[in-house]
Order: structure tokens, then C-alpha cells, then sequence
């Protein structure tokens, strides 16, 4: 006879000699659905699943338009201790108390994740300030309502805080910056996409405060300048992954501070640093032997060279974006086939809207083997045919493209047509 999940009733008898903190230690690799599955199983079972020794890492991401004040309580008052990491990413009706009680109860907490919590205030910042100092992240993304002084009660109650992301919270500022970097020296990544408030002072006492940091997003920081970031990269020379996109006023400079001092640099997103030339892209492939993956989108000065350069100096290049840079041509792309990562590291290749792109560009491609995908769309002189004979050599890439419909011929009537072509396609 067969029993839960078709064992055997000689087995169900083994499973119930099984000692308890052998089933706890099974019970703890098991996710949120299936620990609530074991707890109907049985009553015995039930006192086990829901033991908070079970409940260590918690993510509620997949129930958040379920999840309420009450749920995260009720879990924060039989976890306690246990609970080491949280994720209520998207729980939109979670608020300050629900945090409250979650710190209250839970002071081993070390990953927190408060994403688009959109309910939460500084106030459940404050929280977790007082009651959970052993904190080491904490995600913030899209949190509106937090301030400067969510940043200030962490820097005062977080000392081992790692990383923290602020992005798209538009009422942080430098103030808000630099009382975190001054109490938090050990931090190691910190994002602040979409900050328009943050600026040079903010990046200056990073800086200052935290040379291990190893991550830094400053997406769509518009006010960011070279003087800041030469600052950060003579600085934290263990940075590894950095994003100044949208960052327009940057120029070369920054690009050769990076090359001089930070060899470890593994990602660089620069998208939309239109000041940015193949010199300074020339230093980093020359110093930055590490480089992984580069965003250069809208970088319009780049040319052919600055592919040469990556080609012979960033062995390990795997996904690198050129869309919109519209001086690349067919012979770019030729430099980077022969280089040291084409053939076995490069795995995603991104040239929307180049222009000067041709089928040639696609026949230096074949020697890629690990090429998984590409985007073309808007490149005018690239042919499906050329798309087609890509594919027979590389049958396991994913290929991105849009061709325009055909221009219509011309009208030999006297009569003008009523509608354009575009007005005829809507």
C-alpha cells in the first residue's frame, strides 16, 4: 500500500524512527511551499515543519499580492532567532509595523530584502537600526518613502552592513550618503539607480569611508563627474563591478583612472557616455585584463580601434554591448573575432541600430562557437540569408532582428495617394 508521496507503509514506519533533528536538518534545505506541504502531512510532522529551526531563509516573492501584515508577524514570532534571511520583495502591503515586529523578533537577521515595499518608511529602518545589528544587507529598491535618515539609523545600529541598494529612492541625498559611509566602512556593493539627488560629494565620501567597496550602480546619476569617480577608483582598488550609465558629463578621464588603478574591474556599464573615445577604451583593454561584460551602448565616438584594443587585451570578454555606437563596421567586428575570447568566451554580442554593419560582420561571427545570442534589429544591411548560413554554423544561437517593410513603388498615376506608407501600416 502506498502512502504520502507513494512510499510504502514499511517506509512511512522508517521515516518515524528517524530521529528529530535529522528530520529538522532535512526539513531546513526545503523551500516555503514544501515545508507548509510536510506540516499537513501529520501532526508530528506538522510540530516539525513549522519549527522556526526550519524557517531560516525565507522567500515570499512568489505570494506577495497574498502576503500581509499578520503572515510576516506570525512568522517573525516563530522564527526569532532562526530567521537569518527575508525576502518580501513586491509585498506592497507590508508596512512599518509588520518591519517592526519582524526586528523585534528576528535579531539574527542578516539578508533583508524590502524591494518595492512601497507601504515602508523610515520608520521600519529605524527598527531594524535597534533590534538587528548584525545586519549585512539590506535591498531598498523603489521604497519611496525612505530618507537620509533611513540611511543615518542604519549607519548608527548596522555596523557590519555589506550591501545596501537605495535605487529609485528619490529623497536620498549626499546627506543621507555620507552618514552611511562614515558608520559603515565595511560596505562592499552600494546601488543607487535612479538617484537624481546623488552627486560627486556622495562618491567622495565612498570613497573616503569604504575602500573595499566592490560594487557601485550610479545609473542615471546625472550629476556624477570625472573629479568623483578618479577619486573612488584611486580609492577602492578592489573594485570589480561598476554602472555609470546615463552619467553624460563623464569623459576619458574617468575611463583612465579606472584603467590605472582598478585591474580587477570584471563589468563596466558606461550606456549613454557619449564623451567616451577609443582612448580611454584603449587604456582599460591594455590594464583591465578581467573584463567580463561591457554595456558601450550610445558610447556614438567609439570606431573599429576600440574593438581592436578589447579584442587583444580582455581575454575573458563574454557579453558585450555596441548598440547604437553607429561608427562600428564589418572590420570591428573582425578584430574581436580574432582575439583570445572570440572563439570559446564571447556569448552575447548586442548591435542594434550599427549602421555600417553587413552580412560580412555575421561571416567573421561562424568562428564564435560559444555565441548564444545576438541582436540585430535596425541593422539595415544585414540580409536574411546571411542570418540563415549563421545559423547552419551555430544552430544553438538566438538571433534578434526586425526587418522593415518594404518600400512600396512609386505611384505612376497623376493621382497623389492619399496616405503615406507608414499611415497605410497603422
Amino acid at each position: 500500500m502506498h502512502t504520502f508521496l507513494g512510499a510504502t507503509e514499511l517506509d512511512d514506519e522508517l521515516i518515524k524512527q528517524l530521529p528529530k533533528e535529522v528530520l529538522l536538518r532535512v526539513f531546513s534545505y526545503l523551500d516555503v511551499v514544501s515545508l507548509c506541504r510536510c506540516a499537513q502531512v501529520c501532526k508530528y510532522w506538522n510540530v516539525l515543519a513549522l519549527d522556526g529551526s526550519s524557517w531560516q531563509k525565507i522567500n515570499l516573492f512568489d505570494f506577495q499580492r497574498d502576503i500581509e501584515g499578520p503572515v510576516i508577524e506570525n512568522i517573525s514570532q516563530r522564527c526569532r532567532g532562526f530567521l537569518k534571511s527575508l525576502s518580501l520583495r513586491g509585498c506592497q502591503s507590508v508596512g512599518d509595523q509588520s518591519v517592526r515586529t519582524l526586528a523585534n523578533h528576528c535579531h539574527n537577521i542578516e539578508h533583508l530584502d524590502l524591494s518595492e515595499c512601497k507601504k515602508i518608511t523610515d520608520i521600519s529602518t529605524q527598527s531594524i537600526s535597534r533590534y538587528c545589528s548584525k545586519l549585512t544587507a539590506i535591498n531598498l529598491d523603489s521604497c519611496s518613502n525612505i530618507t537620509d535618515n533611513s540611511l543615518k539609523y542604519l549607519s548608527d545600529g548596522c555596523p557590519n552592513l555589506m550591501e545596501i541598494n537605495v535605487s529609485w529612492c528619490h529623497l536620498i541625498s549626499e546627506n543621507g550618503v555620507e552618514a552611511l559611509a562614515r558608520g559603515c566602512v565595511k560596505l562592499r556593493k552600494f546601488s543607487s539607480k535612479g538617484c537624481k539627488q546623488i552627486n560627486d560629494n556622495a562618491i567622495l565620501c565612498l570613497a573616503k569611508y569604504c575602500p573595499d567597496l566592490m560594487v557601485l550602480n550610479l545609473h542615471s546619476c546625472e550629476t556624477i563627474s570625472d573629479s568623483s569617480i578618479r577619486q573612488l577608483a584611486a580609492n577602492c582598488h578592489k573594485l570589480q563591478k561598476l554602472c555609470v550609465s546615463k552619467c553624460a558629463d563623464l569623459t576619458d578621464l574617468t575611463l583612465l583612472s579606472l584603467s590605472q588603478h582598478n585591474h580587477l574591474l570584471n563589468t563596466l556599464e558606461v550606456s549613454g557616455c557619449r564623451n567616451f573615445t577609443d582612448i580611454g577604451f584603449q587604456a582599460l583593454g591594455r590594464n583591465c585584463k578581467y573584463l567580463e561584460r561591457m554595456d558601450l551602448e550610445e558610447c556614438s565616438q567609439i570606431t573599429d580601434l576600440t574593438l581592436a584594443h578589447l579584442a587583444t587585451g580582455c581575454p575573458s570578454l563574454e557579453k558585450l554591448t555596441l548598440s547604437h555606437c553607429e561608427l562600428i563596421t564589418d572590420d570591428g567586428i573582425r578584430h574581436l573575432t580574432t582575439g583570445s575570447c572570440a572563439a570559446e568566451i564571447l556569448s552575447v554580442l548586442e548591435l542594434d541600430n550599427c549602421p555600417l554593419i553587413t552580412d560580412r560582420t555575421l561571416e567573421h561571427l561562424v568562428s564564435c562557437h560559444n555565441l548564444q545570442r545576438i541582436e540585430l534589429f535596425d541593422c539595415q544591411l544585414i540580409s536574411r540569408t546571411a542570418i540563415r548560413k549563421l545559423k547552419n554554423h551555430l544552430p544553438n544561437i538566438k538571433v534578434h532582428a526586425y526587418f522593415a517593410p518594404g518600400t512600396p513603388p512609386a505611384v505612376t498615376s497623376g493621382h497623389r495617394p492619399r496616405y503615406c506608407r507608414c499611415c497605410e501600416i497603422l
